[in-house]
Order: C-alpha cells, then structure tokens, then sequence
C-alpha cells in the first residue's frame, strides 16, 4: 500500500464536495478498489468512503411500486430485506461472493465499477433498473457502455437504484468457483409490456440484452421457446475457465433454466 489520506463524509453533500479535490476516489464497500490499491494498479490520493451515509442506505417500496435501493446498501442487506419485494434480486445479491463480501461490498460500488462478470450489472440491465445519482437518473440501458465502463461522469455518485418490480423473474449463474464470479449469468425478467434477458460474464464487452431470446419468449414465455436459439461466440470471452464457443453455449442454458426457475 501506499500514503493517501482518508475521509468519511457524513452527508452525500459533504462526499461531492470531498471528491472533488484532485486525485480524490470514491469508495464503497472496498470489495474491488482495495486489492486494486494493493496491487498498486490505482493510486489515489484521497479515499472518500460512502459507508458513513445514511441517506444512501436502507430499501424502500417507491410511490411507483419501483424497488429502491439506496446506493450504499450491502449485498447482504439486499439479500435479506429484498426479497418479499423481488424475490429475484435478492436472490442474486446473496449469491455474491461469500459472507464477508456480502457484507462490505456495496450496489452502488457493484455497478459504479461494473466488472464484466459482476452479478449487479445484470439485475439492474434485466430489469431495466434507473440508477439514480446526486446529478440525475440514468437508465439501465444507457449506463452500461462496456468492460469496467459506465456513463458515471467523475465525481458522480450513485445513490440509489430503483427496480422496476416483474410478473417473474429469475437469476442463473454458473460461477467460477475461486472468485464466485460469474463464469456466465443470465437474469431473465418478465413484465408485462416484454421481457428482459440480461447476460453477464460471457461478452468481452461487459453485460448485454440478448434480444433474440427477449423477442422468442415475449412470445411464448417457455423454457422451449430458447430451444432453437444460438448465441453468437462471436466477442465472447476466451480464458482458461472457458472458451468462447463454452460461454455461449452457457448463455442459452441458463437462459432456459431462468425462464423455468421463474415459473
């Protein structure tokens, strides 16, 4: 490690004015930015720790039945108070990593770094979630613009997240089991109006909507309505857990596996 100074605001006005000073960084529940710090690939000169804050925290129902998620919530308080609401999502949050990382790591610090394997990234795509920040709102589909980017400008913070509540839904990983990451997954989300399939840990270019699969169960909302689809290897990701042609093969069953877990 290395000297930085740290400072915790109180209020969501005090952590905007603390980041920004120069070389300030924010930081959540440290799950990512610490070993990043460790391993010297970041070097800020200032911590502004969001966990001191209290308008940040906590889960509501809003005047529009959304979901809300205030950005600073835990995984594991979205795991445990989530899921009379969306069943769904508070499934996934307590399929993150283990006990400590649930109850340090952070939404808003899941999505604000949007790792391409990341479980967040697609419940928020899934469920065409707005991510809320101290500047304005965000759809899900305009956040997310590739492997470790988002559409955050600097000093942005997220405050909250707001999810959109479907008829069913349902999260699938296959996990790498030293990292708990996803090797791929798939969060399939039916509303009234279409239905959503989101995919993580597959695409060089971080979470998408597999369209083709939306279109055929919008259809026929079926495990077998995903039977004579393929999802293209093209742009997947190859690496020593999986090849390209092994993560799409993963993208179409666990697509079928969500749509039938869904009910």
């Amino acid at each position: 490690m290395y000297a930085f100074e740290f400072v915790k605001p109180k209020s969501l006005a005090e952590a905007v004015t603390a980041l920004g000073r120069d070389e300030a960084q924010a930081l959540g529940g440290g799950q990512t930015l610490i070993p990043t710090l460790k391993s010297r690939l970041a070097s800020p000169a200032v911590l502004v720790s969001l966990s001191g804050i209290a308008e940040m925290q906590g889960i509501c129902t809003g005047d529009d039945g959304a979901l809300c998620i205030g950005g600073a919530t835990t995984h594991a308080a979205v795991a445990a108070e989530a899921g009379a609401k969306y069943p769904a999502l508070a499934a996934l949050a307590g399929g993150i990593g283990d006990p400590a990382v649930r109850n340090r790591g952070t939404i808003g610090g899941s999505l604000a770094n949007n790792d391409p394997s990341a479980c967040y990234p697609a419940g928020a795509l899934g469920s065409g979630a707005t991510i809320v920040t101290n500047t304005r709102r965000i759809a899900a589909d305009d956040f997310f613009e590739g492997m470790f980017t988002t559409a955050l400008n600097p000093g942005e913070i997220i405050t909250e997240v707001r999810f959109p509540v479907p008829e069913r839904a349902n999260y699938q990983k296959f996990l790498q089991p030293a990292s708990r990451f996803a090797l791929t997954g798939v969060f399939v989300a039916k509303y009234k109006g279409g239905v959503r399939v989101a995919v993580t840990g597959a695409s060089e270019n971080g979470v998408f909507r597999w369209s083709e699969a939306e279109a055929a169960l919008a259809k026929s909302f079926t495990a077998e309505a995903v039977k004579g689809l393929s999802a293209s290897a093209e742009g997947m990701i190859g690496d020593i857990h999986g090849s390209p042609e092994y993560r799409a093969h993963l993208v179409k069953v666990l697509t079928a596996r969500a749509v039938t877990a869904a009910g």
